[in-house]
């Protein structure tokens, strides 16, 4: 984050918003910076990446869907926005040991000893192993101890849409998050390709949730994608994983994605539209649903 935050001083902070007396390598302004930076960049990540998503990809006609909530896309975006900011604060803590120099951050490709090879290794690792903590991280979220205290609000959305990407109580939010934080702490990772897997890792949460079920059938075994977490949504105890399918195969939670079996939320919505149920049903699941989840 220190190159964000150099950029932000030079141009922006530095001449228009901090007094000449706060010097640049002052704690207190390194950290107030983070918080508006690293709020900002959430939310116009969020609310940017989300909405191209959601204009441009979503198929609405899971909006007719019985377990589609009424106003979901405005709840998820309300519930998202705020909890970012209190995500943001422990996460501004990881970001500030970063400027601080306390991680293995580095700024050429010289600097690794494999070099280019280190950098392009660094890449599958840092998927492997924020792939690998995250799956634990959510299974553990998962437990009847703590499920509804924290995990259970990302799990109203059924039928979620690109907004429910980021829409968790902040402490799921955070737990889910932190692997890509501490990863930087215990591997060499260039600075560069750190915000690039950040933006990333945004763009691939939000395509989990997206409705886009078409997987190339050579990966379907493989990626976890939009299919295979919305089973996750719809049945609880499946699918967990962030990226790969490797580690809900070892932990016996892997469940072939319904909607590649034809079985999936948009079959359900053509029957019922073919059979004339849907109208009826989808007024009355919304209804039961809203008046159970508020």
């Amino acid at each position: 984050m220190d190159l964000v935050l150099n950029v932000a001083d030079h141009y922006v902070l530095t001449p228009y918003v901090y007094p000449s007396s706060w010097a640049e390598e002052g704690a207190v302004r390194q950290i107030l910076s983070l918080l508006v930076l690293t709020n900002l960049g959430a939310a116009v990540l969020y609310l940017g990446l989300g909405a191209i998503s959601y204009f441009c990809i979503f198929d609405h006609t899971l909006m007719k869907h019985p377990h589609f909530l009424e106003n979901q896309v405005w709840r998820e975006i309300k519930y998202a926005m705020t909890s970012l900011p209190w995500i943001s604060l422990p996460t501004v803590a990881l970001f500030f040991a970063e400027v601080r120099g306390y991680s293995k951050l580095y700024d050429n490709v010289s600097d690794h000893p494999l070099g280019w090879t280190g950098f392009v290794l660094s890449v599958v690792s840092f998927l492997f192993f924020t792939d690998m903590c995250i799956y634990w991280i959510h299974r553990f979220l998962h437990h009847k101890s703590i499920y509804k205290l924290f995990h259970k609000p990302h799990h109203i959305w059924k039928v979620p849409t690109p907004f429910a990407s980021h829409a968790f109580h902040p402490v799921d939010g955070f737990l889910q998050g932190l692997p890509y934080h501490i990863y930087p702490f215990l591997f060499p990772l260039h600075k560069v390709l750190y915000l690039a897997l950040y933006v990333f890792v945004n763009i691939w949460t939000i395509s989990i949730h997206d409705g886009d079920y078409r997987v190339p059938r050579l990966f379907t075994p493989f990626i976890n994608g939009s299919a295979h977490h919305t089973d996750h949504h719809l049945f609880f105890d499946y699918n967990y994983g962030q990226y790969f399918t490797l580690w809900d195969r070892l932990g016996g939670s892997y469940r072939h994605p319904s909607a590649l079996m034809g079985k999936g939320p948009l079959e359900l919505v053509r029957r019922m539209e073919r059979e004339g149920k849907l109208g009826k049903e989808k007024s009355n699941g919304q209804q039961k649903r809203t008046d159970k989840e508020e």
